[in-house]
Protein backbone atom coordinates (compact mmCIF):
# COMPACT_ATOMS: atom_id res chain seq x y z
CA UNK A 1 0.00 0.00 0.00
CA UNK A 2 1.41 3.38 -1.02
CA UNK A 3 1.67 6.12 1.58
CA UNK A 4 0.43 9.71 1.21
CA UNK A 5 1.13 12.67 3.47
CA UNK A 6 -1.51 15.40 3.35
CA UNK A 7 -0.46 18.52 5.22
CA UNK A 8 -3.03 20.68 6.98
CA UNK A 9 -5.50 17.81 6.84
CA UNK A 10 -7.40 17.85 10.11
CA UNK A 11 -10.41 19.59 8.58
CA UNK A 12 -11.75 21.28 5.46
CA UNK A 13 -10.29 20.46 2.07
CA UNK A 14 -7.32 18.64 3.61
CA UNK A 15 -9.63 16.24 5.40
CA UNK A 16 -11.63 15.63 2.24
CA UNK A 17 -8.44 14.97 0.26
CA UNK A 18 -7.31 12.54 2.94
CA UNK A 19 -10.60 10.64 2.91
CA UNK A 20 -10.59 10.43 -0.88
CA UNK A 21 -7.02 9.12 -1.00
CA UNK A 22 -7.89 6.59 1.70
CA UNK A 23 -10.85 5.40 -0.33
CA UNK A 24 -8.55 5.07 -3.37
CA UNK A 25 -6.28 2.68 -1.49
CA UNK A 26 -3.63 4.97 -0.09
CA UNK A 27 -2.42 4.78 3.50
CA UNK A 28 -2.78 8.37 4.64
CA UNK A 29 -0.82 10.42 7.16
CA UNK A 30 -3.28 13.11 8.21
CA UNK A 31 -1.11 16.03 9.25
CA UNK A 32 -2.31 18.56 11.79
CA UNK A 33 -0.75 21.23 13.96
CA UNK A 34 -3.23 22.01 16.74
CA UNK A 35 -6.51 20.25 16.04
CA UNK A 36 -5.72 16.70 17.14
CA UNK A 37 -9.38 15.83 17.71
CA UNK A 38 -10.37 16.78 14.16
CA UNK A 39 -7.43 14.83 12.72
CA UNK A 40 -8.56 11.85 14.78
CA UNK A 41 -12.04 12.07 13.29
CA UNK A 42 -10.60 12.11 9.77
CA UNK A 43 -8.46 9.07 10.57
CA UNK A 44 -11.48 7.28 12.06
CA UNK A 45 -13.54 8.00 8.95
CA UNK A 46 -10.85 6.55 6.69
CA UNK A 47 -10.53 3.44 8.83
CA UNK A 48 -14.31 3.02 9.03
CA UNK A 49 -14.36 2.87 5.23
CA UNK A 50 -11.74 0.14 5.20
CA UNK A 51 -8.68 2.30 4.70
CA UNK A 52 -5.51 2.87 6.68
CA UNK A 53 -4.52 6.19 8.24
CA UNK A 54 -2.72 7.82 11.13
CA UNK A 55 -2.78 11.30 12.63
CA UNK A 56 0.58 13.00 12.11
CA UNK A 57 0.92 16.00 14.41
CA UNK A 58 3.67 18.46 13.51
CA UNK A 59 4.13 22.07 12.41
CA UNK A 60 5.15 22.07 8.74
CA UNK A 61 6.97 25.38 9.24
CA UNK A 62 9.26 23.91 11.95
CA UNK A 63 12.16 22.04 10.35
CA UNK A 64 12.98 19.83 13.33
CA UNK A 65 9.31 18.99 13.86
CA UNK A 66 9.06 18.01 10.19
CA UNK A 67 12.06 15.69 10.48
CA UNK A 68 10.56 13.97 13.51
CA UNK A 69 7.12 13.79 11.93
CA UNK A 70 8.33 12.23 8.70
CA UNK A 71 10.33 9.61 10.60
CA UNK A 72 7.28 8.75 12.69
CA UNK A 73 5.12 8.33 9.58
CA UNK A 74 7.68 6.06 7.96
CA UNK A 75 7.99 3.98 11.11
CA UNK A 76 4.24 3.41 11.27
CA UNK A 77 3.08 3.34 7.65
CA UNK A 78 6.25 2.92 5.59
CA UNK A 79 8.06 5.21 3.14
CA UNK A 80 6.08 8.19 1.88
CA UNK A 81 5.22 8.07 -1.84
CA UNK A 82 3.08 11.20 -2.20
CA UNK A 83 2.97 14.63 -0.57
CA UNK A 84 -0.03 16.92 -0.90
CA UNK A 85 1.06 20.39 0.25
CA UNK A 86 -2.22 21.79 1.57
CA UNK A 87 -1.24 23.41 4.89
CA UNK A 88 -1.95 27.12 5.22
CA UNK A 89 -2.05 29.86 7.83
CA UNK A 90 -4.11 32.99 8.28
CA UNK A 91 -4.61 35.27 5.27
CA UNK A 92 -5.17 38.73 6.73
CA UNK A 93 -7.01 41.35 4.70
CA UNK A 94 -4.49 44.19 4.43
CA UNK A 95 -4.19 47.17 2.14
CA UNK A 96 -0.86 47.77 0.40
CA UNK A 97 0.07 50.44 2.93
CA UNK A 98 -0.62 48.06 5.79
CA UNK A 99 1.39 45.15 4.41
CA UNK A 100 4.85 44.42 5.80
CA UNK A 101 7.69 42.20 4.62
CA UNK A 102 6.85 39.91 7.52
CA UNK A 103 3.34 39.47 6.09
CA UNK A 104 4.95 38.23 2.87
CA UNK A 105 7.36 35.98 4.74
CA UNK A 106 4.49 34.45 6.71
CA UNK A 107 2.83 33.31 3.48
CA UNK A 108 6.07 32.22 1.79
CA UNK A 109 6.85 30.11 4.84
CA UNK A 110 3.74 27.99 4.24
CA UNK A 111 3.78 27.87 0.45
CA UNK A 112 7.50 27.82 -0.42
CA UNK A 113 9.65 27.02 2.61
CA UNK A 114 7.58 24.17 4.08
CA UNK A 115 7.03 22.29 0.78
CA UNK A 116 10.72 22.68 -0.08
CA UNK A 117 11.94 21.33 3.26
CA UNK A 118 9.56 18.37 3.16
CA UNK A 119 10.71 17.50 -0.36
CA UNK A 120 14.37 17.77 0.65
CA UNK A 121 13.83 15.16 3.36
CA UNK A 122 12.16 12.71 0.98
CA UNK A 123 14.14 13.32 -2.18
CA UNK A 124 17.19 11.06 -1.63
CA UNK A 125 14.93 8.01 -1.19
CA UNK A 126 12.65 9.03 -4.05
CA UNK A 127 15.61 9.42 -6.37
CA UNK A 128 16.91 6.03 -5.34
CA UNK A 129 13.53 4.46 -6.06
CA UNK A 130 12.89 6.56 -9.20
CA UNK A 131 9.41 7.32 -7.91
CA UNK A 132 7.52 10.01 -6.03
CA UNK A 133 4.64 12.46 -6.38
CA UNK A 134 4.13 16.03 -5.22
CA UNK A 135 0.78 17.80 -5.53
CA UNK A 136 0.71 21.44 -4.47
CA UNK A 137 -2.55 23.19 -3.62
CA UNK A 138 -2.68 26.63 -5.19
CA UNK A 139 -5.52 29.11 -5.53
CA UNK A 140 -7.46 30.97 -8.20
CA UNK A 141 -6.42 34.23 -6.51
CA UNK A 142 -3.21 34.18 -8.56
CA UNK A 143 -5.23 34.66 -11.76
CA UNK A 144 -7.84 36.92 -10.21
CA UNK A 145 -5.47 39.18 -8.27
CA UNK A 146 -7.73 39.63 -5.26
CA UNK A 147 -7.14 43.02 -3.64
CA UNK A 148 -5.80 43.37 -0.08
CA UNK A 149 -4.30 39.89 -0.24
CA UNK A 150 -1.02 40.56 -2.03
CA UNK A 151 1.21 38.50 0.33
CA UNK A 152 -1.07 35.47 -0.07
CA UNK A 153 -1.51 35.96 -3.82
CA UNK A 154 2.23 36.40 -4.34
CA UNK A 155 3.12 33.31 -2.33
CA UNK A 156 0.56 31.18 -4.15
CA UNK A 157 2.03 32.50 -7.40
CA UNK A 158 5.47 31.46 -6.21
CA UNK A 159 4.09 27.97 -5.69
CA UNK A 160 3.35 27.75 -9.42
CA UNK A 161 6.95 28.62 -10.25
CA UNK A 162 8.14 26.11 -7.67
CA UNK A 163 6.00 23.41 -9.26
CA UNK A 164 7.31 24.03 -12.76
CA UNK A 165 10.96 24.20 -11.73
CA UNK A 166 10.72 21.05 -9.61
CA UNK A 167 8.97 19.20 -12.44
CA UNK A 168 11.81 19.91 -14.87
CA UNK A 169 14.53 19.04 -12.35
CA UNK A 170 12.87 15.87 -11.09
CA UNK A 171 11.48 14.52 -14.35
CA UNK A 172 14.59 12.41 -15.04
CA UNK A 173 14.00 10.75 -11.65
CA UNK A 174 10.41 9.82 -12.61
CA UNK A 175 9.07 12.17 -9.91
CA UNK A 176 6.03 14.19 -10.93
CA UNK A 177 5.04 17.59 -9.54
CA UNK A 178 1.71 19.25 -10.26
CA UNK A 179 -0.47 21.98 -8.80
CA UNK A 180 -4.23 22.08 -8.34
CA UNK A 181 -5.77 25.52 -8.11
CA UNK A 182 -9.26 25.54 -6.57
CA UNK A 183 -11.77 28.32 -6.44
CA UNK A 184 -13.80 29.10 -3.34
CA UNK A 185 -15.01 25.75 -2.09
CA UNK A 186 -16.86 26.32 1.19
CA UNK A 187 -15.94 24.12 4.15
CA UNK A 188 -16.44 24.46 7.87
CA UNK A 189 -13.88 27.27 8.00
CA UNK A 190 -16.34 29.35 5.95
CA UNK A 191 -19.22 28.87 8.37
CA UNK A 192 -19.60 32.63 8.73
CA UNK A 193 -19.96 33.22 4.98
CA UNK A 194 -23.39 34.57 4.11
CA UNK A 195 -25.75 33.01 1.61
CA UNK A 196 -25.51 36.26 -0.36
CA UNK A 197 -21.72 36.00 -0.59
CA UNK A 198 -21.96 32.44 -1.86
CA UNK A 199 -24.65 33.39 -4.36
CA UNK A 200 -22.61 36.34 -5.62
CA UNK A 201 -19.60 34.09 -6.14
CA UNK A 202 -21.63 31.41 -7.94
CA UNK A 203 -22.95 34.00 -10.40
CA UNK A 204 -19.36 34.60 -11.55
CA UNK A 205 -18.75 30.89 -12.21
CA UNK A 206 -19.59 29.70 -15.75
CA UNK A 207 -20.90 26.40 -14.38
CA UNK A 208 -23.20 28.38 -12.11
CA UNK A 209 -22.28 26.92 -8.74
CA UNK A 210 -19.59 26.75 -6.13
CA UNK A 211 -17.35 23.73 -6.01
CA UNK A 212 -17.77 20.80 -3.67
CA UNK A 213 -14.79 19.41 -1.72
CA UNK A 214 -15.11 16.24 -3.79
CA UNK A 215 -14.46 18.26 -6.96
CA UNK A 216 -11.00 19.05 -5.66
CA UNK A 217 -10.26 15.67 -4.09
CA UNK A 218 -11.22 13.90 -7.31
CA UNK A 219 -8.49 15.75 -9.18
CA UNK A 220 -5.99 14.96 -6.42
CA UNK A 221 -6.80 11.25 -6.57
CA UNK A 222 -6.37 11.29 -10.35
CA UNK A 223 -3.00 13.06 -10.23
CA UNK A 224 -1.84 10.58 -7.59
CA UNK A 225 -2.88 7.62 -9.71
CA UNK A 226 -1.00 5.56 -12.30
CA UNK A 227 -3.19 7.14 -14.97
CA UNK A 228 -1.39 10.45 -14.38
CA UNK A 229 2.15 9.09 -14.57
CA UNK A 230 2.91 11.14 -17.74
CA UNK A 231 1.63 14.46 -16.34
CA UNK A 232 4.01 16.86 -14.62
CA UNK A 233 4.63 20.57 -14.20
CA UNK A 234 0.99 21.46 -14.79
CA UNK A 235 -1.54 23.72 -13.05
CA UNK A 236 -5.12 22.46 -12.97
CA UNK A 237 -7.90 24.97 -12.23
CA UNK A 238 -10.80 23.41 -10.34
CA UNK A 239 -13.16 26.37 -10.23
CA UNK A 240 -15.99 25.81 -12.70
CA UNK A 241 -14.36 28.05 -15.29
CA UNK A 242 -14.05 31.07 -12.99
CA UNK A 243 -10.62 32.00 -14.36
CA UNK A 244 -11.43 31.65 -18.05
CA UNK A 245 -9.68 34.46 -19.91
Amino acid sequence: MKVALVTGASRGLGAEISRALGAAGWAVAVNYFRNEAAAGRTVAAIKASGGNAIAAGFDVTDDEAVKRGLKAIEAELGPIDLVVNNATGEQPDLSIMEQTWQDHLNQLTFFVKAPTFILQQLLPEWRRRKAGRVINIGSEVVELGNPNLAPYVAAKGAMIGLTRSWARELGPDNITVNLVSPGWIPTERHADATAQAKSDYARMVPLGRQGEPSDLSGMIVFLASDQASFITGQTFAVNGGRTLA
